[in-house]
């Protein structure tokens, strides 16, 4: 299938999503012009009907009744043509870099028809202790593994019998690395001298990307990868006058928690200091053209990136909502200069290199969108700028010089296709004092996080002012949460942190409790969430992972019948004050060996697909 073909099968499939959201005027609307996507009014949204799971933790997933769980693809499974089989024993650099990854994060959908779509799916870090056997993890076999084990894996999949199946050799399929891909850097920070090291001293080319959390799917179907926990990769000492070192001390460079700068002095800022303003930008890889080259998009700033999700203002410009997930960072919008193209495609190839980033300040009244632009506002010389490309290196300095509002953990923004909604989801912040409380920030100790809903005036997405509301505060029934009083006793969530929109406009939430799910007694998962009519703030449980895991990537074929997750770090996060367990949880002792429950081995990150039983839409 060429590329043109994939590209009208994703518009059409776009299309029969409005439909299903905005009814038949929405369809034509989009049809005429292919740029409107706004409908005229929001739709009703439809309730949830399947019955609750119950909080609780234990060894395995569990799944609202009804439905079905299958295993698409775990870590170490083949998907290039002459991968090896799976061997925990026996890894090496070489066999990783063509299996699937490690602790899969985001997940993006781009159909090629009904039964058949490309997954590109982020591996965001690796976990030493649960992948390999023994103690001794530092050494230069263990560090390559894990530079090929990060980045992203795009597979093409297939339903057959209704079970979703890898396309072996396809030639979609790809592994993105740290170690072995090769990225253009385009927009304003290309050339910079601030991006030059000793293997690219004309700042054109990096090798690799890590750090891949959340992400998102452009109109033309490119993927859309954000690199976030970028400083915990580096290692050794700059010198206190160094050009760089207030930019590294504001990204916690180095953060040192893995040790590849032993080996690979990338990693050692002492020995390659601006190699560290390569990494904390957003990827962008064509997954329907895999000789068109992987780019970083500097235009859309650089810090701890979280989220890329795509949504097209009502003049037909592409806007991209981001958050930075650190405890009192920031939420940023990308508005592009041109509008996107439907007709053709190349058409968009540069499209995000041309734009205004903005980050947010929020007050009672609404949220203001303040641009990141060299020469504006205190983003002169006079405070270290010289130009854009220090602006988008420094856009956490750039941020707080204008007076954004400091959030408690931004992590994954979702515009509503439709409505002109835009979901931020703000995972936690112990951090936040007495006093420092704001608008959109509303509690001290806020452990168990919040949900903020924006709305762009008019489905304008590049208005410059938004109206905004608090959603819920999240956290158990009885706390300082604020639930719709039908919220059942496991309907309550805590620490929101990915989110999606299913074919008929209502939102799910993944959780991300981290080590502090002990102190709710409960493993995080997926949630229904009402956003609007009597159902507005009421949470319904629908799935749960096993110990120790994180629940990633929600993402619905377009279809409603299937959705897709990432189960991220089985047995890792907590277990150590988990009462049945109690301790530390390694690869020869986990606390759970899930999916494969067999003895010879470790728990495996993997993609999920969730159905029902009787081949319905999920959630009705």
């Amino acid at each position: 299938m060429s590329a043109a073909a994939d590209l009208e099968s994703l518009i059409n499939i776009k299309l029969n999503r409005r439909h299903l959201l905005g009814g038949a005027g929405a369809l034509l609307a989009a049809s005429t012009s292919p740029v409107a996507v706004m409908a005229a009014a929001t739709p009703v949204e439809r309730p949830f009907t399947f019955e609750e799971i119950s909080h609780g933790v234990d060894e395995t997933h569990h799944v609202a009744k009804g439905h079905d769980v299958q295993v698409v693809i775990r870590w170490g499974d083949p998907i290039l043509p002459g991968a090896p089989a799976f061997d925990p024993q026996r890894q090496s650099p070489e066999a990783q870099a063509q299996q699937f990854g490690y602790n899969n994060d985001y997940v993006g959908y781009i159909p090629l028809g009904r039964d058949r779509a490309i997954m590109c799916v982020n591996h965001e870090y690796a976990i030493s202790h649960l992948m390999f056997p023994g103690k001794d993890h530092i050494t230069p076999t263990h560090c390559a593994i894990e530079q090929a084990a990060v980045g992203a894996s795009i597979i093409e999949i297939e339903r057959r019998g209704g079970q979703w199946h890898v396309v072996q050799n396809s030639p979609r399929n790809r592994r993105i690395t740290a170690s072995g891909t090769v990225f253009d850097i385009s927009g304003p920070a290309r050339g910079s001298a601030r991006l030059a090291t000793s293997a690219d001293p004309k700042a054109e080319q990096i090798i690799g990307t890590f750090g891949n959390c959340a992400g998102g799917v452009t109109p033309w179907g490119t993927y859309l990868s954000s690199e976030e926990n970028v400083d915990e990769n580096f290692i050794g000492t700059l010198a206190p006058d160094h050009r760089e070192t207030r930019n590294h001390q504001m990204m916690g460079v180095p953060g040192g928690l893995y040790q590849w700068g032993r080996f690979d002095p990338r990693f050692d800022i002492g020995k390659e200091p601006n190699e560290p303003n390569r990494f904390g930008w957003v990827i962008e890889v064509d997954a329907l053209d895999p000789s068109n080259p992987p780019k970083k998009r500097t235009a859309m700033g650089r810090f701890k990136h979280e989220g890329a999700e795509t949504v097209i203002s009502s003049d037909g410009r592409l806007v991209i909502y981001m958050g930075d997930d650190e405890r009192f960072q920031h939420l940023y919008r990308f508005v592009s200069r041109d509008r996107v193209d439907h007709k053709n495609r190349a058409a968009n190839r540069d499209l995000l290199d041309h734009g205004i980033l903005s980050v947010a300040r929020f007050d009672p009244q609404g949220v203001t969108w303040l641009p990141l632009v060299f020469g504006q506002g205190p983003l002169t010389p006079e405070n270290g700028f010289e130009s854009q490309a220090d602006v988008v290196i420094e856009a956490r300095h750039a941020a707080k010089l204008l007076g954004a509002t400091p959030m408690d953990r931004p992590e994954d923004v979702q515009p509503h296709p439709t409505n002109g909604k835009v979901y931020v989801m703000l995972t936690n912040n112990n951090k936040r004092q007495a006093g420092q409380e704001g608008a959109a920030n509303p509690r001290a100790d806020n452990v168990n996080g919040h949900i903020v809903e924006l709305a762009a005036p008019g489905g304008d997405h590049g208005a410059a002012r938004f109206d905004w509301d608090v959603l819920v505060l999240c956290g158990p029934l009885g706390s300082d949460a604020t639930w719709n009083p039908a919220t059942s006793a496991n309907g309550w969530f805590a620490s929101p942190d990915n989110c999606t929109i299913d074919p008929h406009g209502r939102l799910w939430v993944a959780t991300d409790q981290g080590a502090k799910w002990p102190g709710t007694g409960s493993a995080d998962g997926i949630w229904a969430l009402g956003t609007s009519g009597p159902d507005r703030g009421r949470g319904y449980m629908f799935f749960r992972v096993p110990v120790g895991a994180e629940m990633c990537g929600p993402c619905f074929a377009p279809d409603g019948r299937t959705l897709f997750a990432a189960v991220q770090h089985p047995g890792a996060d907590g277990v150590a004050n988990y009462a049945p367990f109690g301790r530390a949880s390694t690869f020869d002792d986990p606390a759970t060996r899930w999916p494969d429950f067999d003895p010879k081995l470790p728990p495996r990150p993997s993609l999920i697909a969730i159905t029902r039983k009787d081949n319905k839409e999920i959630g009705l």
